[in-house]
């Protein structure tokens, strides 16, 4: 076994409106109506490493599962959208829990913000990330050789629908500011629940962009009860 070990520095760290892991999209570009901010490390700050990137769509983000608690990783692990019964081998997911926890997001680029007090930095659209998360590598996004539309998803894809139907009161939508309200609800339609949980009574609390909102979920409905704002 090799003992070389190589050690890595973040080039960026991404603001999100997700201060808790719940609720965050399971794959990046689900809620593309979510916007995120890159900001890079000072060392990485020079405009000229991002010269050339406006005229890509989109981006790849490698980054690390920072907020993992658990050190151990297993050669097996349960997909949520299996109902946390089945086991799958680690590697034929994108479980965090890896003997390396890295993770990889396609994001779009919506903007370079070059005249930002700590930029330049970028403004992205469908980040699966939580605030803070440390980035390691940025990449374009190369269409003729990163799209298979014809590969097989495996078990991916046999769960890739799972929308729900969402009601909100709209005095309760209305205290978001406007330009996070589709975000929310392309969030709560993704039904942020694990596949094994289906109680009607149970009252779920979602943390986002500074509010805090429980829902209920009966007979393939989402029901936001309340929503405040934090601290």
């Amino acid at each position: 076994m090799s003992s070389e070990t190589f050690i890595m520095e973040p080039i960026a760290h991404i603001q999100t409106d997700f201060k808790e892991k719940f609720g965050i999209p399971r794959q990046s570009g689900l809620v593309e109506e979510l916007t995120a901010r890159i900001v890079l490390e000072p060392y990485c700050r020079n405009p000229e490493a991002l010269r050339g990137i406006e005229d890509f769509d989109y981006l790849w983000l490698i980054w690390r599962f920072s907020a993992n608690k658990h050190d151990a990783w297993h050669p097996t692990v349960r997909p949520p959208r299996l109902g946390g019964n089945t086991r799958i081998g680690v590697f034929a997911t994108r479980a965090p829990f890896r003997p390396n926890p890295m993770g990889l997001s396609c994001v779009k680029l919506l903007q370079v913000d070059w005249d930002a007090e700590d930029g330049p930095a970028l403004i992205v659209a469908g980040a699966d990330l939580l605030d803070g998360t440390p980035i390691y590598d940025i990449k374009p996004y190369l269409p003729y050789v990163d799209s298979h539309p014809e590969a097989r998803g495996g078990f991916a894809a046999e769960k890739k629908d799972y929308s729900i139907q969402v009601e909100i009161p709209q005095e309760l939508l209305n205290k978001l500011p406007k330009e996070k309200q589709a975000a929310l609800l392309g969030i709560l339609s993704q039904d942020p629940r694990p596949a094994y949980q289906d109680d009607p009574e149970r009252l779920y609390g979602l943390s986002f962009a500074g509010f805090e909102l429980h829902f209920k979920v009966n007979n393939g409905i989402l029901t936001v009860m309340d929503m405040e704002q934090e601290g």
